[in-house]
């Protein structure tokens, strides 16, 4: 984290789990503001469940979260939904619903209890959509979109949220090589133009390396390493934490994750 930046989130010595079974123990991590940071590591090590226990899915077994110094567990849901919007893996959907319908959720938050969304809810809304890819298609019930197209939508509602933290788990799925860029792209524009905190979980260590400023590095439910992306992906932790021999090469401006191809057998 830079010099003189104070933390947004911050965990310290948690340990969260299901049931009785720890995932995480006792780990320490910090989310800057204004700051993309990508939660990376083997899967099972613990990064979705993460992301539940900050946003108060889980109730730690030790440790503890805080937003700006305050115990999460202590901030009301609705207050907490006007400052973290959440996009998890899966997510489910009545079959009546329209895309205009699914994204205007995304103001609920905002909204009073019988209260319907203004003239600025509706420009949000109007915004999210053509900025994921979907503005002509808002009369279309979700179910009849694409996997990707519908990974979009749930975007679109996060964005519809507007609020100053995102947490994204595994945002990328489902999308091609395109859509992966072009959403990751404006992930990182939330942050450098609009000041966004945003954490998300990446599986691909060169998307990681392209757009994240910040990376925590999980193994077996601990933060191994965690810092800026330039400084932390670099080989001796690829190997400590994937057990992956690769290099890390500098190539027209930009970091590139090379790992190592296995000798052929014979």
């Amino acid at each position: 984290m830079p010099a003189g930046v104070k933390d947004v989130i911050r965990i310290e010595d948690l340990t969260v789990g299901y049931g009785r079974k720890p995932v995480i123990r006792g780990l320490d991590a910090c989310f800057a503001p204004g700051r993309f940071t990508a939660l990376v590591g083997p899967n099972g090590c613990g990064k979705s469940t993460l992301l539940k226990a900050v946003m108060g899915f889980l109730r730690p077994q030790a440790g503890r979260v805080t937003l700006d110094g305050l115990p999460m567990a202590r901030i009301p849901r609705r207050a907490l939904a006007r400052r973290i919007a959440w996009l998890p893996q899966e997510n489910h959907w009545p079959d009546y619903l329209t895309l205009g319908e699914l994204v205007e959720m995304g103001g609920h938050a905002r909204q009073g209890l019988f209260a319907g969304p203004d003239a600025r809810d509706r420009r949000l809304f109007g915004e999210a959509l053509r900025t994921v890819g979907l503005q002509d298609h808002a009369h279309l019930p979700v179910n009849a979109l694409s996997g990707g197209q519908r990974q979009r939508a749930f975007v679109a509602m996060v964005l519809a949220q507007d609020t100053p933290i995102v947490l994204m788990d595994e945002p990328v799925n489902h999308l091609d090589v395109t859509y992966q860029y072009a959403l990751l792209g404006l992930v990182r524009d939330l942050t450098r133009r609009r000041g966004r905190t945003v954490v998300s979980v990446l599986h691909d260590l060169n998307l990681a390396l392209s757009f994240a400023d910040d990376v925590v590095m999980m193994a077996a439910g601990r933060a191994q390493a965690a810092g800026p992306v330039a400084e932390v992906l670099n080989p001796a932790n690829l190997r400590a934490v994937f057990g992956l021999e690769a290099q890390v090469i500098h190539h027209q401006g930009r970091r590139i994750c090379l790992p190592d191809l296995p000798e052929p057998r014979a």
